[in-house]
């Protein structure tokens, strides 16, 4: 962990969004215990640099940007890939050209991959939010958030509510 908050130091992350990675570390490993074959290490590493592209922009942009500083300081491409998919319950190929990413797919695909984007989702700042919350945030910011939403009750369904039964 020490050496994950050194690195987002180094890079001058913004303090808030540092205590941000750190409370979705936080919440990440709490998920992380419902899947014994979860990479835990994996997991705190994605989960305290998911952000680390905040450090040069606040766009949608900052995955892309956190890929290419953790690829900088040789980060394995399993770490890469949860920075690169952690935007809300992932972006498709298609809302991805949308927005002016690269025309690809975003979308979580392994368990720390879903663990950390999720624990993203369920953190507001440094504060643990529900996923009515999210729900409610997301109509009234992302435009045609239908299918977005589709896929957040998902990944909640697969991580969380599953356990809950």
């Amino acid at each position: 962990m020490k050496m994950e908050i050194e690195l987002l130091e180094k890079e001058n992350t913004p303090e808030n969004v540092i205590e941000h990675c750190k409370a979705v570390c936080r919440k990440a490993m709490k998920i992380a215990a419902n899947f014994n074959d979860a990479d835990r290490d994996l997991i705190r590493q994605g989960a305290l640099l998911h952000d680390i592209g905040r450090s040069r922009t606040h766009g949608i942009t900052h995955a892309l940007e956190g890929v290419e500083i953790a690829q900088k300081y040789g980060y394995p491409v399993e770490v890469l890939n949860i920075i690169e998919r952690h935007i809300g319950a992932g972006i498709t190929p298609e809302e991805a050209q949308k927005l002016g990413l690269p025309k690809k797919s975003y979308v979580p695909q392994t368990i720390e991959e879903k663990i950390v984007a999720h624990a993203d989702n369920l953190i507001s700042g440094t504060r643990e939010v529900d996923i009515d919350f999210v729900i409610n945030k997301w109509k009234r910011s992302i435009e045609d958030s239908d299918d977005n939403i589709e896929r957040l009750i998902k990944l909640d369904y697969e991580l969380i509510k599953t356990f809950e039964e």
